[in-house]
């Protein structure tokens, strides 16, 4: 079941509710461990590469709808047992939707944002899908249940509206004017705040009618979409439902706007993927959901009590039109959705911390009072006034004719004004539903040839928006590309669609499709040139990535649920036909241990090719001459072990005049395709033309300052040094997709201190000799042969790179130009004073990682930073830091004995000289002493 958190009574706080989704089946397929638990009204996150790393966050409601359902009879999905944990449709409308209309109806503003990564739930959460209603289609049905059960005085009026912001441009969806290219603009004022000027709004008076009105909007988004070669997921929906109750006999009327907003895909770009670029992300793309962030970091800072200087509500469109909902007139919810999958953690974890930041916020929500009903009462006032002086006039008997009559045309003018004013609701009603019934014929057309003819139907990567446009194929042949001048003829829209891009036949009960030359169509992932027969449910690709499934003959059809072929089975096919699947990404792996960061990059892959194919046919439109590829690298290339670690998506950009290079990472892609979208929007769909002068070099987003390519890797392994024995090898560079780049010769010779090469007498037959020694050895590198990177074209160049134990920067070799087979000549000494065990094992266990680096004309070279890197005076360069300083500190103690020593000599010396010195004077006492003993004893024998 799901967990409550408070009930709306405080009115002030936005309320956040987070919900998680069923795993898809991409996630199923490969395997994927859900890392989101729920208790409560807690959600925790774990961290698929580190199980002790787990996040916990509160929130007003938490909603788990990943397992316990089952689907009943009906076809909705409800929990598998009574008063199980499954949140259902109807359990999510009961705290939200149910709140969000309580609010409308007492006359506040109410407003409900949807926020999650694409295909994380967001749609089904906030429309639905069958006959499992969301959170806006169930409101409206309570909403006029509500307005029918009513036994109150009051008068309900309700008009609906809905629109799209894409490229900071808004898109009437219910306008049955042709779309402008700029979109409506967004003007301010006093009394109403931000609005949309121009923006259509219907009078409704049933939810089939808002459900024929949302359709009616899907169906012009998906158009849209499709002819200005939007994303959807990189779009917002907003959907307004105007709420006008007049209550006649307290002359109270209550207004209140309910949004309902269901925000663009939230995808966050992992930080292994991630770099900076000259040309900024802060694009009309991105901008309003970039913008977004930075006012809910702001309010909840100021909720905080920081001090908070400015609120960016003006800097897109999408603040601007939400300023009432955030931190101001409007009771608000979020609800944000969450993919559970391993593979999708990041994004979780992102949507997770935004939503706490959300809830933060602080609002002022008050009863509104229509301005329109304050001028009827004003003027039923007035007109009181005009009556009662009229009346003074007709006692006082003056013949005031002239301001008798004046009163009497203000009098009547006041009356046809408050009659216009409570007409008119009858009379856009009336409009509405003339629209509604040729809506509603349309619609039922399509039903009946739905019945009667096979046909195609549009499938987006927004699952709201597949199956809305449908072409059906009658019998005879019929045209499909950009042409709608024939009866004959099928119209869609696209990129790389011609005007005349293929020919369906219906004849005999066969339906077939047959390119027209040069056109681009594939059939169940792989390309077709000529006639091929076309069967129930085969998918179809026009041009870049107009994505279409096929129904056959009724007939044919069975119970299948088609759903199943959604836009990621699509591009899935594409990738298996290219060879990319998970098995392939996965080889070491069982299929229920697949790494996360593997799935993610087939993940990654899967989104990026219709990408790279939009970016490619925008190329050849604009003229740019520039190619783009999608490789997938494997970061073992870099590893001194060898070991197969993650590997990740990049896009090499080749300018074909040119034969310049570049590698991208998908974050720069991604960023740079939204900026060719933009070019593409100006030069070919607003007309100005693919030959105007083109962008300054700094500007063009095809474009980019040469840099050095890392073209791919080699190791040279290193264990015969722990033996001190010499090794001369020819080592294969290897690319990012398994590609022989060269073949580079190399040596690795043990030498001593000045550089001469060791003999055979020196070589150890226990590594661990080597503990405690000097050990000098020379990196030789000879030669490069056959450089493909050279025959691709002569006027570029080449330089290896490598780093070496605990070297702390990587050491190049001189940059060698124009030949496929250069010398190189290079020669590096590098010495251990004193072998620690782990230089040891790192001989013993890796190798050096040889990277062998592209130079096109206009880059700069690589040059070695020499910061922190210590030589001999021989040019050596000093490894193994630790061996170096155990041996320094060796040196350091003995220098301090050493000086002790001297000290004690000189204090011995010092000792002996001063009793060299006593005992010369102590001999001399001697002697003088005896003299005087021999005088005195001479002088008593005198005396005898």
């Amino acid at each position: 079941m799901r967990a409550r958190g408070i009930e709306m009574a405080s009115k002030d706080c936005v309320k956040v509710a987070v919900r998680v989704r069923p795993f898809n089946k991409r996630e199923r397929d490969a395997g994927s461990r859900c890392v989101i638990s729920m208790t409560s009204n807690n959600i925790s996150i774990q961290d698929p590469h580190n199980q002790q790393n787990s996040r916990t966050f509160t929130f007003d409601y938490a909603y788990w709808s990943h397992s316990g359902f089952t689907r009943n009879k009906d076809g909705l999905f409800v929990p598998q047992e009574t008063g199980g944990r499954y949140a259902d449709q109807a359990s999510v409308f009961q705290d939200l939707g149910q709140s969000i209309l309580d609010n409308a109806l007492q006359g506040y503003n109410a407003t409900l944002l949807a926020y999650g990564q694409t295909g994380s739930g967001k749609s089904y959460s906030m429309v639905g899908y069958g006959p499992n209603k969301g959170l806006i289609p169930t409101l409206c049905e309570k909403l006029f249940q509500f307005i029918r059960s009513t036994q109150d005085s009051r008068q309900c009026q309700v008009f609906f509206s809905m629109l799209e912001i894409y490229n900071e441009q808004v898109i009437d969806l219910l306008s049955k004017a042709s779309r402008s290219v700029c979109g409506l603009r967004v003007r301010e004022d006093q009394q109403r705040g931000f609005y949309v000027e121009g923006l259509r709004r219907v009078p409704c008076d049933s939810a089939v009618q808002v459900e024929q009105l949302m359709e009616q909007g899907t169906r012009t988004r998906t158009t849209a979409a499709t002819h200005m070669n939007a994303n959807s997921s990189r779009s917002h929906m907003l959907i307004i439902v105007q709420l006008k109750q007049i209550f006649s006999k307290e002359c109270i009327t209550k207004q209140s706007n309910i949004n309902l907003v269901d925000l663009a895909g939230s995808e966050r770009q992992r930080s292994s993927g991630s770099e900076a670029d000259r040309l900024k992300e802060g694009t009309a793309i991105n901008l309003s959901l970039t913008t977004l962030g930075n006012v809910i970091s702001a309010l909840a800072d100021m909720a905080l009590g920081k001090k908070v200087v400015h609120i960016p509500y003006r800097d897109s469109v999408l603040t601007k039109l939400l300023q009432s909902a955030l931190g101001g007139n409007s009771r608000t919810v979020m609800i944000a959705t969450l993919s559970p999958a391993d593979m999708c953690y990041e994004e979780s974890l992102s949507t997770l911390r935004y939503a706490e930041r959300a809830k933060r916020i602080q609002n002022k929500a008050v009863v509104n009072e229509s301005p329109t009903e304050r001028l009827v009462k004003e003027l039923k006032a007035e007109n009181a006034k005009l009556l009662l002086r009229l009346s003074r006039l007709g006692q006082e008997g003056h013949k005031a004719d002239d301001e008798s009559k004046e009163l009497r045309r203000l009098l009547t003018h006041n009356e046809l004004q408050i009659r216009a004013i409570q007409t008119l609701w009858e009379q856009h009603l009336q409009e509405a539903l003339k629209d509604w019934e040729t809506q509603y014929a349309t619609m039922t057309q399509e039903r009946r040839m739905m019945q009667m003819h096979p046909y195609i139907m549009n499938i987006n990567e927004d699952a709201q928006l597949s199956g809305v446009v449908k072409l059906f194929i009658q019998e005879g042949d019929w045209d499909i590309g950009l042409a709608d001048n024939s009866p004959r003829a099928l119209s869609v829209r696209g990129l790389g669609i011609q005007e005349k891009h293929a020919v369906f036949s219906n004849q005999q009960r066969r339906i077939s499709i047959t390119p027209v030359l040069g056109s681009k169509v594939i059939v169940n992932g792989m390309p077709v040139s000529k006639r091929t027969e076309l069967q129930h449910l085969d998918r179809l690709i026009l041009g870049s990535n107009s994505t279409y499934l096929f129904i056959g003959f009724p007939s044919e059809r069975s119970v299948d649920d088609w759903s199943r072929y959604d836009y990621d089975y699509f591009q899935s096919e594409l990738a298996a036909a290219e060879g990319i699947h998970i098995q392939s990404l996965c080889d070491n792996q069982g299929p229920n241990q697949s790494d996360p960061s593997l799935l993610a990059v087939f993940y990654d892959y899967v989104k990026l090719m219709p990408m790279v194919t939009e970016a490619n046919q925008m190329s050849k439109e604009l003229k740019k001459g520039v190619e783009f590829k999608l490789e997938i690298k494997n970061l073992a290339m870099s590893d001194s072990k060898g070991h197969d670690l993650e590997k990740e998506i990049a896009v090499r950009v080749t300018s074909m005049e040119r034969k310049q290079v570049w590698m991208w990472s998908k974050a720069k892609f991604v960023n740079r395709k939204f900026l060719m979208e933009e070019v593409y929007q100006q030069q070919v769909v607003g007309g100005e033309g693919a030959d105007r002068a083109p962008l300054p070099m700094d500007r063009d987003p095809f474009w980019d300052p040469l840099e050095p390519l890392h073209l791919g890797s080699a190791h040279l392994w290193l264990q015969s040094l722990a033996f001190r024995i010499p090794l001369e090898e020819q080592v294969e560079v290897v690319g990012p997709e398994g590609t022989e780049e060269a073949i580079l010769q190399a040596q690795l010779v043990p030498c001593n201190p000045t550089g001469l090469p060791l003999g055979e007498d020196d070589i150890l037959i226990d590594p661990s000799e080597l503990l405690g020694k000097r050990l000098d050895f020379q990196l030789v590198l000879d030669q490069c042969c056959g450089l493909r990177w050279i025959k691709e074209a002569r006027n570029r160049g080449v330089q290896v790179g490598f780093q070496v134990f605990d070297c702390p920067q990587s050491l190049y070799t001189p940059s060698v130009w124009h030949n496929v087979n250069p010398l190189l000549d290079h020669r590096v000494q590098f010495t251990a004073l004193r072998t620690s065990q782990e230089l040891l094992n790192y001989l013993q266990s890796n190798a050096l990682v040889l990277e062998l680096w592209g130079l096109q004309e206009g880059c700069s070279e690589l040059v070695p930073c020499m910061d922190g890197v210590k030589t001999k005076q021989e040019d050596s360069i000093i490894i193994d830091k630790i061996g170096t300083s155990e041996h320094s500190a060796t040196e350091t103690v003995g220098s301090d004995l050493s000086a002790s020593l001297r000290a004690l000599h000189q204090d011995l010396e010092q000792l002996r000289n001063t009793n060299a010195a006593l005992s010369k004077e102590n001999s001399a006492l001697k002697e003088q002493l005896n003299s005087a003993r021999i005088g005195e004893h001479c002088l008593i024998s005198h005396m005898q």
